[in-house]
């Protein structure tokens, strides 16, 4: 499933592409799955709204729309709905040509006045597409805090008194919107951290420690376009490459970088969890 770093690229392509731009006619198919809002609804309440602005709320594609008032691609615009996008696991929301081949699986597509086409495609249907009338309902939120912005007080606040594993609670999205497998091991070996801690013993040096290798890794790997280690590409079709730097994921067996140490992989909360028992403690 993408997470923060691959779901920011994509809301910061499409925004790039598709800000002010207007939606001339919205496509959805027969299935049910990828629709948290129906099709017909989604497909009405679309149509000759223009994209204010995109961006990223925690796992989730934030679309803000208006009608278009201003000249200046909308700017100054209060958003009158959203579209919010869920990519599940191997959904993928592409700006492209009309003339672009469509792909299987393709379950949305959004005409826009300057000939270019928003397109969601997702082959095992477990993203969702919702849209909102903001006069009718809250604007989304996400549900914990944003990591990247999380104060170093708010951090360690969180996992005070709690016995589950830290890397459960670096997961557990009540908590922390956004972090999923991938980031959640990657931060822990940079902070030295074992996955199986106890969340509430860890030190407050420890959660210092923490808090600042996770976002030093979630910035890093959004520089280099999130990690493509499924089917993620960005609103372009374009794979990351923070794969190429992971330290664990996925390296079970692997010699450590740093000490040389072969990576382990255990499950922690039901999740494939990978990490240096010599690096981390």
């Amino acid at each position: 499933m993408p997470e923060l770093p691959e779901v920011e690229t994509i809301a910061r392509g499409v925004d790039a592409r598709v800000r002010g731009d207007r939606i001339v006619e919205a496509w959805f198919s027969g299935y049910r799955e990828p629709f948290k809002t129906g099709a017909a609804k989604q497909a009405k309440g679309l149509e000759d709204k223009v994209f204010l602005a995109v961006h990223r709320t925690g796992k989730h594609i934030v679309c803000e729309l208006g009608v278009g008032r201003s000249s200046a691609a909308g700017s100054g615009e209060e958003p009158t709905a959203q579209w919010i996008v869920h990519l599940g696991m191997t959904g993928r929301l592409l700006v492209t040509r009309p003339e672009a081949p469509v792909e299987a699986h393709t379950h949305a597509r959004l005409r826009l006045k300057s000939g270019r086409e928003v397109r969601f495609v997702d082959p095992r249907r477990f993203g969702r597409l919702e849209y909102r009338e903001l006069h009718r309902a809250k604007a989304f939120a996400g549900a914990g805090l944003e990591p990247l912005t999380v104060g170093e007080e708010e951090f360690a606040a969180l996992f005070r008194g709690r016995t589950l594993a830290i890397k459960a609670a670096l997961l557990n999205q009540s908590l922390l919107t956004g972090v999923g497998n991938i980031y959640a091991d990657e931060s822990l070996y940079r902070a030295g951290i074992r996955p199986r801690r106890a969340a509430g013993r860890l030190t407050r040096a420890e959660l210092r420690r923490l808090r600042r290798s996770l976002v030093e890794v979630l910035e890093h790997a959004i520089r280099l376009g999130g990690s493509s280690v499924s089917d993620y590409v960005d609103a372009e079709g374009v794979r990351g490459f923070f794969q190429l730097e992971h330290n664990v994921y996925q390296r079970a067996g692997e010699a450590c970088r740093r000490c040389g140490t072969a990576i382990r992989r255990i499950v922690v909360g039901g999740r494939s969890t990978h990490y240096c028992p010599v690096c981390q403690h």
